[in-house]
């Protein structure tokens, strides 16, 4: 039997502009910290709002409140159902205000309105809904016959939660923290990228509204010294963090030398490989565009390297040269804008250093990027596409997280399959071919952790996460849940049979 939740009445949701105090569980509080943290438009530099800059005092606070909430059990001990019940309500307030949601994402890290819905607002929402549904499947409580007769086993919260995210998706990458998290019975504290942080205040708003009780979310805008305070505190049981494999690194030791929990979704050098009999037509547009395109390029899935067979090199490089042409970069407010802007100058000075490091390296720019005209107040920076790449180059074996593309042509599928395999990452890959069950055979032999046959996307019941350095352990589906959770086993007496229902 499902539960119905009601949601209950909210103050005003507060967004962009500035924002004088901190959402500690679930209400405005005045900060300790007397540091602000600015926002600034990376299409245009304008300033977008402020925040204040979290210190150890306010983390302290997030945290000690969310170990009460957990403890006194409000969340915990309501049913699956019912936690289910609210966070099919959540996605249902951020599909109804996707505008004021996207525009601010939009205002934050440069994405179109229509990109940060579309690639953003809808897997945020298919998370959160296949997380509800999830819990409501999910096999809670079973009994099991061993050899010294009856066990009950138990799945419960693993308490509170550190959530540390990105700045690239954070819309869905808020949801995809808050979803296994709530599902699972837990209180989160969340650290919100320094870039974005507007959007995590007006979300975690939305979960109040939705029904999460009081206590049980909290925001702590901050930097590098405000997450080590969230990884290092006692009572937090768990980290769950997304970004960088070096971050992911410092993160995992901090969490090893403490014993406690951590998931990690890190960085990726992923491969498409495109396979002698694609057709080139009719995937040509979606290959360059999970290739290196999306998001302008800062994505973790993206597949940057492209592996063709060299008896259609020619062939396929000139058809993703035309193709990334089309991509106009542009204010993401513009009409037609494909391509917007690197999140900050540092980002894009980064980028550029890779394309010079891959033409120093002996690469050819089939269509070599650069700083376009009449966008100079923002972090522009226009496609590569490198020709003539081996796999021991720089630009073949370091995430970039930009729009830069590295060809690389293979002789054999074994080739193919040894060079997409010859990476320190195993986050995601594609496999492009008119033969379907030829292309599940290859993915089968590629090491990543997840893979798409002509197109590439994050399925929210399926698991996600990678192998090798692209992290630890995995979101989504059933398996995202279970790493929220704690397993107990209570042994029966000897000859005890548990009462039938």
């Amino acid at each position: 039997m499902t539960e119905t939740v009601e949601s209950r009445p909210s103050a005003e949701l507060v967004g962009a502009g500035d924002q004088p105090q901190l959402y500690l569980g679930g209400q405005w509080v005045d900060p300790h910290s007397t540091e602000t943290l600015e926002v600034f438009s990376p299409a245009t530099g304008e300033r977008v709002g402020s925040v204040p800059l979290a210190d150890d005092t306010d983390v302290n606070t997030a945290v000690e409140i969310a170990r009460t909430v957990f403890t006194s059990g409000v969340w915990r001990d309501r049913t699956p159902a019912d936690r289910a019940a609210v966070l099919n309500r959540a996605a249902d307030l951020i599909n109804e205000r996707m505008g004021d949601i996207s525009a601010l994402v939009s205002a934050e890290m440069g994405a179109t309105p229509t990109d940060v819905a579309t690639l953003q607002g809808l897997p945020a929402t298919g998370v959160l809904q296949g997380y509800a549904a999830a819990a409501t499947d999910f096999p809670w409580e079973e009994l099991r016959t061993g050899m010294f007769g009856e066990t009950l086993v138990t799945r419960e919260a693993i308490g509170v939660v550190g959530a540390i995210i990105a700045w690239n998706v954070p819309l869905f990458l808020l949801a995809n923290k808050f979803g296994p998290a709530l599902a699972a019975g837990c209180s989160i504290v969340l650290k919100p990228a320094p870039e974005t942080p507007l959007n995590a205040n007006l979300l975690a708003q939305i979960f109040t509204e939705a029904g999460v009780p009081e206590g049980v979310i909290s925001v702590v805008p901050g930097g590098v010294t405000a997450g080590q305070t969230l990884v290092d505190h006692p009572d937090v049981d768990k980290i769950t963090f997304t970004g960088s494999t070096a971050a992911g690194r410092a993160i995992a030791a901090r969490c090893g030398d403490a014993l406690k929990r951590c998931s990690l979704e890190l960085g990726g050098k992923s491969a498409a490989i495109v396979l002698d009999d694609v057709d080139l037509e009719s995937n040509i547009f979606m290959l360059v565009f999970s290739a290196g395109l999306i998001n302008a390029g800062q994505a973790c899935v993206a597949q940057t390297r492209v592996l063709v067979p060299r008896s259609r090199h020619d062939e396929i490089v000139s058809a993703m040269v035309e193709t990334a042409k089309t991509f106009v970069p542009g204010l993401p407010t513009a009409e037609g804008t494909m391509l917007g802007p690197l999140i900050t100058a540092k980002q894009r000075d980064k980028v550029e250093g890779y394309v010079a490091k891959g033409k120093e390296e002996g690469a050819t720019p089939a269509l070599e990027g650069g700083r376009p005209d009449g966008l100079e107040s923002g972090f522009y920076v226009t496609p590569t596409i490198f020709t003539g790449v081996t796999n021991d180059m720089t630009i073949a074996r370091e995430e970039i997280f930009g729009p830069v593309i590295s060809v690389i042509a293979y002789d054999t599928v074994d080739e193919a399959i040894e060079i997409a395999n010859d990476s320190d990452y195993g986050l995601a890959g594609s496999i492009w071919t008119s033969d379907v069950e030829r292309g599940v055979e290859i993915a089968k032999q590629v090491r990543t952790g997840t893979l798409g046959i002509n197109w590439y996307a994050i399925d929210p019941a399926s698991p996600f996460g990678g192998f090798k350095n692209s992290g630890i352990g995995r979101e989504n589906g059933r398996e995202g849940l279970e790493s929220y959770l704690e397993h107990k086993s209570i042994l029966m007496p000897m000859g005890y049979m548990t009462p039938q229902a």
